[in-house]
């Protein structure tokens, strides 16, 4: 094993991420020699696919929060609440799709604002607010909808082009967006100043503190780039299932945390790898197909999500106290 940690090409790619690959492969391979005709490869791979975009994006926007070592279980509501308020504003209030479109951003944004304030100016627990985010954004949601569902417009519409985001005449466009913003989250995260006072948060934010950096202003620029992401992400939840209702996407939080930290990112912060939660989100996805197929309900895939959740976590604080 040493030797295969020392090899040149490993060491670049990085070993986690090479065995994460592996385990990705044989998912595949595992769920159609099992599955059959229950797993048909093209509709399986299309799927997760669909089920990545909107995933990658939430579990990208986390791991920058993970990394200064905070955390944020709002984030699915929090999409939910951009898709359903900026729905809702086109189809009741006939403002224009692009508008919608920026309203659903901008409302992730704000999100991520609020949050970051509250934690590093305010400094309220991010576990704290991070729940009462997730039930402002229900309740949000819930009002400004008058509980309803929001429908955002079928390809065949008038407003029906913004689904080209997702796919063009079958081709997955969706899938080069979200690689392109992961290389761009990588650049911030490993190349720029912000990105390394982030992971140096993670590691001792007292002696970042202690030698002259204002540490408020880059945790909350963690919060703010997920929120901001966390709103794409709610773009492209809508152009892959158009309809949304009030009061979910709890269930969104373990897996976007999942792909996050099985990907390589540390819980106690310091620690991140975009590729690797690239490749986690991946795994996700596809695992959430293979569940379907063999007929296992919601309640199942919560509870496999939830043990691998713990699973993951274990493993990292296994490989620090070896480290320490």
């Amino acid at each position: 094993m040493e030797n295969l940690k020392q090899n040149p090409i490993v060491k670049k790619l990085g070993l986690n991420r090479i065995l994460l690959v592996c385990v990705l492969i044989l998912m595949f391979l595992v769920f159609k020699v099992v599955l059959g005709n229950k797993f048909p490869a093209v509709d399986s791979i299309r799927s997760t696919l669909n089920y990545v975009y909107f995933l990658g994006f939430l579990s990208l926007g986390v791991t920058f929060v993970i990394a200064t070592g905070g955390i944020d279980f709002s984030i699915g509501p929090v999409m939910f609440c951009c898709a359903l308020v900026s729905g809702y504003c086109m189809t009741s209030y006939k403002v224009p799709c692009a508008v919608a479109m920026i309203l659903c951003i901008l409302i992730g944004l704000c999100f991520g604002i609020f949050n970051g304030w509250m934690v590093s100016y305010m400094s309220v627990p991010p576990f704290i607010i991070s729940m009462a985010s997730m039930n402002i954004a229900k309740g949000i949601a819930s009002v400004f909808t008058k509980t309803q569902s929001v429908s955002w417009p079928a390809a065949s519409e008038a407003n029906g082009w913004f689904r080209n985001i997702v796919s063009v005449n079958g081709f997955p466009v969706g899938i080069i967006i979200f690689l392109g913003m992961a290389v761009i989250c990588g650049i911030v995260l490993y190349n720029t100043k912000p990105g390394r006072y982030i992971l140096c948060l993670g590691s001792n934010k007292e002696a970042v503190r202690l030698s002259g950096v204002n540490t408020k202003k880059w945790e909350m620029l963690a919060y703010v780039i997920c929120g901001f992401l966390v709103g794409i992400g709610a773009l492209f939840f809508v152009a892959t299932y158009t309809t949304v209702q009030p009061g979910y996407g709890d269930q969104y939080n373990n897996e976007a945390i999942a792909g996050c930290v099985m990907g390589g990112t540390s819980m106690v912060g310091g620690l991140a790898s975009i590729g690797g939660t690239v490749i986690g989100v991946f795994i996700i996805s596809l695992l959430q197909q293979g569940i379907m197929a063999f007929g296992l309900g919601k309640g199942q895939q919560m509870i496999i999500t939830g043990i691998i959740v713990i699973v993951a976590v274990y493993i990292d604080v296994s490989a620090r106290r070896r480290k320490n």
